[in-house]
């Protein structure tokens, strides 16, 4: 029997935002794979073989294919899979080995739930680990974006580009800390206080609106 590959989506950290679909597929593995925050979360302590991603793609893409020999693999990926996750590179690493795609909840639709606001027409950019296209980011009116954040693309740098590409001061920030955990935290400001503020680095969505 051939083995696949499942990658499951955890949504943005709590298994509350988890949908039972992934949940069963976790706790059905017999080889796990994931960042460690999650297998510490979700893995067993005994029965499972489990392999913590780092920065070396290749080593993950590697275990996997040799657990694929004798095991189906589930592959945990933050938030849903098909928005910036192993999704991509796994897809190209196996493009004759099945994969199942369970979808999960991004961190994007939680910080919109989490504010009110509707998000089908906000531009989505990613600055984790990449630069976005001057384009998606300058100003226009009535504009809403929302950002993945990393170290050096943060809460306080990111609308500090912003000024610089003709938004006005005051037009709103909110940043939204470790969603779904319990010390959530989400801060509605304004781009220029944002500027001033302390940074926001890790687990943060920032979305701003003209």
């Amino acid at each position: 029997m051939e083995h696949k590959i499942v990658v499951a989506g955890i949504g943005p950290g709590d298994a509350e935002y988890m949908i039972p679909a992934a949940l069963k597929a976790i706790e059905n593995a017999e080889v796990l794979v994931g960042g460690s925050r999650a297998i510490e979360q979700f893995g067993k302590e005994e029965g499972q073989i489990k392999f913590i991603i780092r920065s070396d793609i290749e080593e993950v893409m590697a275990f996997i294919g040799r657990q694929l020999e004798n095991h189906d693999v589930v592959v945990m990926v933050s938030g849903d899979p098909g928005y910036y996750s192993l999704l991509d590179a796994i897809k190209r690493t196996f493009e004759d080995k099945p994969v199942e795609v369970i979808p999960g909840l991004s961190s994007v639709q939680v910080a919109f739930s989490k504010l009110g606001m509707p998000w089908y027409d906000a531009i989505l950019v990613s600055m984790h680990g990449r630069t976005a296209p001057r384009e998606q980011m300058v100003y226009c009116p009535g504009k809403v974006i929302c950002f993945l954040t990393d170290k050096k693309n943060n809460s306080r740098t990111i609308p500090d580009m912003l000024r610089k590409l003709g938004w006005p001061p005051n037009a709103m920030l909110a940043i939204c800390n470790r969603l779904s955990y319990p010390d959530e935290k989400i801060i509605i400001t304004t781009i220029s206080e944002a500027i001033r503020m302390e940074t926001v680095y890790l687990n943060c969505v920032l979305v701003v609106m003209a």
